[in-house]
């Protein structure tokens, strides 16, 4: 049978703490360069990328447009004391990717998602990174709300989102915005984006445009939640780890930065694809074995939750098992068992990678 990745800090302290990496420093600054990667990719290399990577359109009973993982920033302060400096990151979701990137800083990232709508969310995303100049801007952008007055580059998240909670939807400010998307996706980057695309980024905007801040993971109604805590945009932006230290990535403009420099240079690369299907992760495997280079993270949210439930996940670990890793490659799984959290909703757990696909058959890759 095959053994499920570790869970509890037991198993993350006997294989990945050691005295090399007790030694590693927080990250910062810049994103590293690694050698082999891509210093940028143009427009035409990152959609051919993106399509070559991807599988099929894939279904999922909701549209997940916002995390609904509220201590996803408590796995950070340890993610931090054991990651590699730089590499490579891959990630599923919409916004939460955001913050984790903000934290570890990669040299390229790649989303994946089995429904094409989280590409396309991923894509409005990439304009907005691009054409805000600060964080004000970018979430006055997002949720339709005219810039607050009294922010600057120090303002915290908290303080911004305090200031946007006062602010009325403008539906001049919404359709500045819709226009602003198409022109950069259609004129500057020319993506041969189809119809299914536009209603997906057309719908996505208007979400955020309607619900503003307190947009939250059942906004659309697309799903029935079995419970627990369901976090708000600014409460997930607002959050802070266990020990009320705040990571997310609009947290600082040095983090929005960081993030939008990545989106600028085409190094946040979003994929179709299922964890368990034939093509994506591998394809992303063969990539990176390509370059030399190897993952450094790979956030899993509760996807193997869900291959559990339809017995395909001996074939996402397999998957994972073509990956390029090494001792200090790590995963960040949420669970409702997770180790770091409060005990409601989803937590996190976090652990090397190696240890959990020895018993993936090398024979079935």
């Amino acid at each position: 049978m095959l053994t499920r990745m570790g869970r509890g800090p037991g198993v993350f302290a006997a294989v990945v703490v050691s005295a090399y990496l007790l030694a590693q420093p927080l990250l910062a600054g810049a994103p590293q360069k690694v050698k082999g990667l891509p210093a940028r990719l143009s427009d035409h290399d990152f959609w051919r990328l993106s399509s070559d990577l991807s599988e099929p359109d894939g279904t999922f009973r909701s549209d997940n447009l916002v995390s609904n993982e509220a201590w996803l920033q408590y796995v950070i302060p340890d993610l931090l004391k054991n990651a590699r400096p730089a590499g490579v990151y891959l990630g599923v979701g919409p916004e939460q990717n955001f913050t984790y990137i903000a934290a570890m800083r990669p040299a390229m990232a790649f989303i994946i998602d089995v429904r094409r709508g989280n590409l396309d969310v991923q894509l409005m995303y990439k304009v907005l990174f691009e054409t805000s100049g600060h964080r004000a801007e970018f979430v006055s952008r997002l949720f339709s709300r005219p810039q607050p007055d009294g922010l600057d580059d120090q303002s915290t998240a908290a303080e911004i989102f305090e200031a946007l909670s006062h602010v009325e939807r403008s539906q001049s400010l919404y359709n500045d915005t819709l226009r602003i998307v198409k022109q950069n996706l259609v004129e500057k980057h020319q993506f041969p984006l189809s119809s299914g695309d536009w209603s997906a980024i057309n719908e996505t905007l208007d979400v955020f445009s309607t619900f503003g801040p307190n947009v939250h993971y059942l906004s659309t109604g697309t799903d029935t939640y079995g419970g627990g805590l369901l976090p708000t945009y600014a409460e997930l932006m607002t959050a802070t780890d266990e020990n009320g230290v705040p990571h997310s990535y609009l947290n600082t403009e040095e983090s929005f930065r960081l993030v939008k420099d990545l989106e600028t240079r085409n190094l946040i690369v979003p994929v179709v694809g299922d964890f368990a299907g034939p093509k994506a992760i591998r394809a992303i495997a063969s990539y990176l074995r390509e370059k030399g280079t190897t993952v450094s993270t790979f956030y899993l949210s509760n996807v193997e939750m869900y291959l559990d439930r339809e017995m395909t996940w001996g074939s996402f670990c397999r998957n994972v098992a073509a990956l390029p890793l090494d001792a200090k490659s790590l995963f960040i799984r949420s669970a409702f068992d997770g180790q770091y959290g409060k005990g409601s909703g989803l937590n996190s757990d976090l652990g090397p990678l190696l240890p959990h696909i020895d018993q993936c058959l090398p024979s079935q890759q």
